[in-house]
């Protein structure tokens, strides 16, 4: 069974600094973030997972995504994970 995953990052260096994201292979993920290939997220290494999600459905995993990168989500987010 194959899960993909909705992720939440929090900087190592700026504790009030997070990063939301999609992926189906987590640990290689957070490799690439923290080696400094995503533009993004470059200034605030290293990275730490702070939350995961799996979903089995990859289409709920992307709408998930896009609801905690939203206004409404964000605040759900602060609050809940």
């Amino acid at each position: 069974m194959d899960f993909y995953y909705v992720y939440t990052l929090q900087s190592g260096i700026a504790p009030k600094a997070f990063y939301v994201g999609f992926t189906d292979d987590l640990r290689s993920r957070l490799k690439i973030h923290n080696s400094g290939q995503v533009p993004h997220t470059v200034k605030s290494r290293p990275w730490r997972i702070k939350t995961a999600v799996a979903f089995t459905d990859r289409q709920r995993a992307i709408a998930f995504e896009r609801y905690l990168k939203s206004a409404s989500g964000r605040v759900f987010a602060r609050k809940r994970l």
